[in-house]
């Protein structure tokens, strides 16, 4: 005797498959990112006055974690799925450099939206007057494989040409 499956089955099985591979083909994604230079003392909360650990709504995330200032990049990211051994690999050039400088931060990535505070801090960033040039954000896969990414406009731009000086 075979089963029977009835036509409202095999059409509800058919898009359940469809939307599950509309999620994975979508599975994260970064929202925003939101460049700025941060001082030690805007991460100062009350609580810390009061003995309390450092504590904040996004998860901090730091090159140098026994340092606080430095330029940060607020990425909000939404995932499908929880992902644990992610990385962040933050890209970026500053003035007067040619050469892009990257760092590679895990992180545990959960379910749904989460905002992240990924800072350059200490010796990694040369001071509170200086801005990226260009930057690029990327979310890897434990494997390595990038599962999404954002950037400044810059960022896109090819790199400038030498410019020949007449000989003379």
């Amino acid at each position: 005797m075979r089963p029977r499956f009835t036509r409202p089955f095999l059409l509800a099985l058919a898009a359940l498959a469809l939307v599950s591979a509309t999620v994975s083909a979508a599975e994260v994604r970064i929202v925003r990112v939101w460049p700025e230079y941060r001082t030690a003392g805007s991460f100062t909360r009350i609580a810390e006055y009061f003995g309390g650990k450092e504590s904040a709504p996004e998860t901090i995330i730091r090159t140098r974690a026994d340092a606080r200032a430095g330029y940060y990049f607020l990425t909000r990211l939404e995932s499908a799925a929880a992902t644990d051994g992610a990385i962040l690999a933050l890209e970026y050039i500053v003035p007067g450099d040619d050469r892009a400088r990257v760092h590679f931060l895990p992180v545990d990535l959960p379910r749904g939206s989460r905002a992240f505070l990924v800072g350059v801090t200490g010796a990694d960033w040369p001071g509170p007057k200086v801005a990226p040039t260009a930057w690029r954000m990327r979310l890897l896969a434990p494997s390595g494989a990038e599962l999404a990414r954002e950037q400044s406009f810059l960022w896109s731009l090819p790199p400038a040409e030498p410019v020949a000086t007449p000989a003379g």
